[in-house]
């Protein structure tokens, strides 16, 4: 038969924090006494009480004079705040996780919030959460949820903001996580289950996969403990659930040649060796092995040193990254990046490996802070000197403006692009670069006085200069691009097709008669083009808007014939009459005695340039391509239909 026991099975930070804190108390032999039992697990409590550090059922129970113990699961706001009315010491033992959600559902609440505590409604831990809410929701699950939600449908409008019980499962809170952003329009998830309970129910998942046989160590009613059981009974076909080895009968175990170990997070390490060592006979190498996992587990960290750890969670403040030490990891966003518009779900998930530097390790509050961030600068100025000795491109966001330029976080390294380097014209703001993501080279680094210059123009001009040499070396008539408007002239607009300025003529803006090109288009206009003739020697490109696809006079003969009355816009005035386009690109003429009834001296009396009128076909001349119109003819058409009409209207 052989032994496996999983690395992560016993005490967590919470737990172990905690029997410390009451170990010490116990030592100095001062009065003092627990606040119900400091962990679910008798035999520590037994071994606590054995010390002189007996446990109390009430706060009222606490005697005058004597300090007291909070217990890992925390106390609600009204028990801190009558100890503190009776001027009690209060030793707080409640694990940071939990004081964490304490923060979060209090917070919440202070911004008009519901808070929504996903957990077992009856355990110490899921009760002092709640103590720290004015209206706490409790729900076990996602079934309870939805029959939370569906009581008041206004509910699901209302802000909600869920955390979890810290013991809780993925499968649970994954479940409500879905139903509520299905359900509800303004919720926000805060997955506080703890790291080191998550690596340790997902170590028995696996481990319970391979074995025929899964004992698992603890309390039976702490709930870690009795979660791993359900977890291992999903998978393996023998769970035995037991307190401790003399619990265990061996002659009774059913034949298994694998055998997995794990243990509830308030499970001690010598309960845990008593039971590895009753189920092998290699002794000696099972203390060797459970000194070693022990050892792992207790390491300690130094501010500086770097870490590689498994991001176990994810929430709108900080991610939480499992070290592999007795203390969890957290990762202020903060500290994860200084990429102002990166969003936490591009940059990280649950289960990758991330690199991190320690900030600070606090025994206090039994956590270790952690900075991505700072790493990153570090690597960065490498990468820094690299580019400026390799004179690479690289990348950054503008973060900062000022009179003389702007300021580009590449790397986490702070480089200053002065204004000239910018890139920008004479005239336009530097904020028009913030949050821009730019390319750049560096022109400056010196590392002792953390100054760093940059350019983006020497970029954009070298890009530009391969641009317009790609662009020359295949240009060809009829060659269609999608281009840029640069800038106007009375005579054209200057269009940008990748490198290149190329001039459209006001002939070729449009089939109709325009007088300024801004009446097509304006600078910024993304334009398509096409080349009717370009000089490589002089530099110099030809193009073109209008639309060839289409003759203007097909458009016409296919839309009117003569006799047919037609809206018309005057286009120029002549002394002979005036000008009209009937459709775009096709322009007819009203002689000067077709443009009223009576006699006209001079074409300006009756119209003007950019007048509609309506107007009959009299005559076109399908080889010359001309039009004759007349609103003479129809006037007189009018009068003659009204004259008609007289006689019978007397009758």
């Amino acid at each position: 038969m052989k032994v496996i026991l999983a690395k992560s099975a016993g005490f967590c930070y919470g737990v172990r924090r905690a029997v410390e804190l009451a170990e010490r108390t116990a030592a100095q032999k001062t009065p003092c006494v627990m606040l119900g039992s400091i962990i679910h697990n008798r035999d520590v409590v037994d071994h606590l009480a054995a010390q002189g550090l007996y446990a109390v059922k009430q706060p009222e129970d606490v005697p005058e004079g004597s300090a007291v113990i909070i217990r890992s699961h925390g106390e609600s706001r009204a028990v801190h705040q009558g100890l503190e009315e009776r001027g009690i010491e209060i030793l707080d033992a409640t694990c940071p996780n939990v004081t964490r959600i304490h923060q979060i559902v209090e917070e919440a609440e202070q911004r008009g919030r519901q808070p929504v505590i996903v957990g077992t409604p009856d355990h110490p831990e899921v009760l002092a959460i709640a103590g720290w809410c004015r209206s706490p929701v409790v729900v076990s699950g996602e079934e309870e949820l939805e029959r939370w939600l569906s009581e008041a449908p206004e509910r699901k409008e209302r802000p909600l903001t869920f955390v979890s019980q810290t013991t809780s499962t993925k499968k649970i809170w994954e479940g409500c996580v879905k139903k509520a952003k299905k359900e509800c329009t303004n919720a926000e998830f805060f997955d506080t289950i703890c790291g080191a309970t998550s690596k340790r129910q997902e170590e028995a998942r696996q481990l319970a996969q391979k074995c025929e046989l899964m004992v698992v160590v603890g309390d039976r009613h702490s709930s870690n403990t009795k979660r791993l059981a359900e977890i291992c009974g999903e998978f393996c076909p023998h769970v035995l659930l037991i307190e401790r080895a003399e619990d265990l009968e061996l002659s009774q175990l059913p034949k298994a040649n694998m055998v997995g170990i794990t243990a509830g997070a308030s499970t001690p390490a010598w309960i845990i060796k008593e039971v590895y060592d009753k189920m092998s006979d290699e002794i000696m190498e099972i203390e060797k092995s459970f000194a070693e996992l022990l050892e792992e587990s207790i390491k300690t960290l130094n501010n500086g040193d770097k870490v590689t750890g498994t991001v176990v969670a994810i929430t709108p403040t900080e991610v939480q990254v499992e070290l592999g030490i007795k203390y969890p990891g957290y990762i202020a966003l903060s500290e994860l990046t200084d990429d102002p518009n990166a969003k936490v779900e591009d940059l990280v998930k649950v289960g990758d490996e991330i690199e991190s530097i320690v900030m600070q390790v606090s025994d206090r509050d039994c956590l270790v802070k952690l900075s991505k961030r700072r790493l990153d600068i570090n690597k960065g100025w490498e990468e820094i000197e690299a580019a400026r000795e390799n004179e690479t491109v690289v990348e950054g966001v503008v973060t900062e403006d000022n009179k003389g330029g702007v300021v580009v976080s590449v790397k986490g390294v702070r480089v200053f692009v002065p204004a000239s380097q910018t890139g920008l014209p004479r005239e336009a703001p530097m904020t028009d670069l913030l949050k821009q993501r730019v390319r750049l080279v560096i022109t400056e680094v010196n590392r002792a006085r953390r100054r760093v210059v940059g350019s983006i123009s020497r970029v954009l001009r070298a890009e530009r200069a391969a641009a317009a040499e790609k662009v020359w070396a295949e240009i060809e008539e009829g060659k269609r691009y999608t281009g840029t408007v640069k800038s106007l002239t009375s005579y054209g607009a200057f269009v940008d097709i990748g490198g290149v300025d190329g001039m459209v003529h006001i002939s070729e803006l449009s089939w109709s008669r325009i007088k300024h090109p801004s009446e097509v288009v304006k600078v910024g206009d993304t334009v398509e083009v096409y080349v009717i003739a370009a000089d490589k020697e002089k530099k110099k490109i030809s193009l073109g808007m209008k639309d060839h696809s289409q003759d203007p006079w097909t458009v016409f003969t296919s839309t009117y014939k003569v006799g047919d009355t037609a809206n018309v816009r005057i286009v120029k005035l002549m002394t002979f009459g005036a000008f009209a386009e009937v459709v775009p690109g096709v322009d007819g003429l009203i002689h000067i005695s077709q443009l009223a009834d009576h006699r006209v001296e001079k074409p300006g009396d009756v119209v003007a340039e950019g007048d509609k009128v309506d107007v009959k076909i009299t005559d076109v001349d399908m080889e010359n391509k001309k039009i004759s119109l007349s609103i003479r003819a129809l006037l007189e058409g009018n009068a003659e239909e009204e004259a008609a009409e007289e006689p019978a209207s007397e009758e």
